[in-house]
């Protein structure tokens, strides 16, 4: 790994990292914020945070302001990129496919299988290099936003035990059933619509094997509540199967950072609670 970032924040330290992926076949770039306690070598628990269309690396460690949060709780935050990226990584006109928008599903259709894979980096390798590369311990979580916040519901579900706790922002939770997932998912995977359910969270939780509580934040303004979000639909689907939901619509907030930020300190210790 190469450190091309390094920040003192809140006592501890904001980096970036860069490693050669085998699973996604090229170079990856993730955030990573260590508490004093890591940097003193005591094993920290670990929260994961995917992060939605457009972003890198960058738009969580630079906006949420969880630094603060994380450095309180004595927990690692991780953030990587949305994406493979490079000149030889297949992209689109469209900001909604392509790079920045990985969509956090291992794709089986060409152009885009050789190198989009990042359920597999999420969920396998980025974990093994952090717990290798820092002081993080096993104890993990995971968290993310719009098209993170899919992406962590989905990681969650399908990997009982991987994980001590799970939370989204405005999180994309029926891909199979609205434009940005439908559009993703088709370039992405073919057009059966079976193998799309492996990757939408309404479908995932029915049979979901570990009943791991979920915690949303929505914000009642933002402008994709009702086309591309449609939180109604996870919540019908948890009641349905039982499954433990808190829903919190806050009314008057967007899509924005400015939601995250105002929120991320009920996440962080809504996690530090399951990682203690």
């Amino acid at each position: 790994m190469e450190r091309i970032e390094r920040h003192a924040s809140h006592g501890g330290s904001q980096e970036v990292w860069k490693h050669a992926s085998s699973t996604v076949g090229g170079d990856m770039k993730f955030g990573v914020y260590l508490p004093e306690a890591a940097l003193r070598g005591q094993k920290c628990p670990v929260l994961y945070w995917l992060s939605g269309l457009t972003c890198t690396e960058q738009n969580f460690i630079t906006k949420a302001g969880v630094q603060r949060y994380a450095a309180q709780h004595g927990i690692i935050v991780v953030a990587p990129d949305t994406s493979p990226r490079g000149t030889d990584v297949p992209d689109s006109p469209d900001y909604d496919l392509g790079q920045g928008a990985g969509f956090y599903v291992n794709a089986t259709r060409d152009p885009w299988a050789e190198h989009f894979r990042m359920y597999d980096y999420v969920v396998s390798e980025l974990p093994a290099v952090v717990e290798a590369g820092f002081a993080a311990s096993e104890a993990r979580s995971i968290s993310g936003h719009s098209m993170g916040g899919h992406g962590a519901l989905v990681v969650a579900l399908r990997n009982p035990g991987r994980y001590r706790s799970v939370s989204a922002f405005s999180p994309i939770v029926a891909p199979s059933q609205v434009p940005w997932g439908e559009k993703a998912l088709a370039a992405y995977l073919g057009d059966d619509r079976e193998a799309w359910k492996q990757y939408d969270a309404v479908e995932l939780v029915g049979n979901a094997s570990e009943r791991l509580p979920l915690l949303v934040e929505q914000g009642g303004g933002d402008e994709f509540l009702h086309t591309q979000l449609r939180p109604e639909l996870l919540q019908a689907a948890c009641e349905k199967a039982g499954q433990p939901l808190t829903l919190n619509v806050r009314e008057g907030y967007d899509h924005s950072y400015y939601f995250i930020a105002s929120f991320i300190g009920e996440h962080m210790a809504f996690h530090a609670k399951a990682l203690a």
